[in-house]
């Protein structure tokens, strides 16, 4: 048992890295070259870095921004979350400082244009390639039930505040100021549609690596023991938790079953909190169109 759980440790960490690696390359090659500024701490850091002229390097100023978050947002999330989320967020500014000079070269041999000119960049596809690239990376991570930080942990935050706000509407509207921020710094409205599509790319990439197609799941849940698993859900997940009333055909026995509505970063979580407790519950986890309510989207007036 305590081999499978050191095992389960490496595995966890050494795909958070590998995650942090793949959106690192991403960030130093295809976007921070052409001033692309997808939102969150990345394209922050990335017009920081263009206005020192080069001395804020982008790592390292998200480090150094991510610090009072986490001191902030510390008690509002899971402990195992807070430290894979510390650590893939070190991990991150770490690679991409260290590959920076690596990946300007490599970035100037790709150098390539839709029209065939030579050494013109097509930042199009630049933008495209690198959200393409950062959604795979930050899908690992988040599939690992950790984050690397940045406008997540923000939004966390601003999300006790700005309660009639869900934790996605906020993530929205910081990455559109930062990308607003893009545009009046290096004055151009292409830079700020440039990273407009990284960004929407990068989101459809996560959203398909960890959650299929689809923001939301709805998990029905049939265990002997519902009562934890229900708890640890309320807990770990800080999500609501329905309990119907549910009869087996066949054994013809009563059953409690679990209904909990998940946002796509939560999934891997509650997969592994059933099989924590119970390794013979059934669980289906369905495609939810919309969610409307407390935690989600607010109900429209009428």
């Amino acid at each position: 048992m305590r081999k499978n759980k050191i095992l389960q440790f490496l595995k966890v960490y050494i795909l958070i890295t590998i995650g942090a690696g793949i959106t690192a390359l991403a960030i130093n090659i295809f976007l921070v070259p052409y001033k692309i500024a997808p939102g969150g701490l990345s394209g922050l850091a990335t017009v920081l870095f263009y206005i020192s002229g080069g001395k804020l390097l982008v790592g390292a100023t998200m480090l150094v921004i991510n610090v009072p978050l986490f001191l902030l947002g510390f008690k509002f999330i899971g402990k195992r979350f807070f430290f894979r989320t510390l650590y893939g967020t070190v991990i991150l500014s770490v690679i991409i400082d260290l590959t920076e000079a690596y990946s300007a070269d490599f970035a100037k041999r790709l150098l390539v244009n839709g029209t065939g000119a030579a050494n013109t960049p097509d930042i199009l596809l630049y933008s495209i390639i690198g959200g393409f690239i950062s959604g795979v990376g930050l899908g690992i991570v988040l599939k690992m039930d950790a984050t690397t930080g940045g406008t997540e942990l923000a939004a966390k935050l601003l999300n006790r505040i700005f309660k009639n706000m869900t934790i996605g509407q906020l993530i929205l509207w910081l990455d559109a100021l930062i990308i607003l921020f893009a545009i009046i710094v290096f004055n151009s409205i292409l830079i700020g549609l440039y990273s407009f599509v990284s960004l929407f790319l990068t989101t459809k990439v996560i959203d398909a690596l960890v959650a299929g197609v689809d923001y939301s799941r709805a998990a029905f849940i049939i265990s002997d023991k519902q009562e934890e698993i229900s708890r640890r859900l309320l807990i770990e997940l800080d999500r609501g938790v329905t309990e119907l009333k549910g009869r087996g055909v066949y054994s013809g026995k009563d059953k409690n079953v679990i209904l909990c509505v998940i946002g796509r970063t939560q999934i891997q979580r509650l997969k592994e909190i059933v099989q924590e407790v119970d390794k013979n519950a059934f669980m289906i986890l369905a495609e939810v169109h919309e969610v409307l309510g407390e935690g989600f989207m607010e109900i429209p007036k009428v």
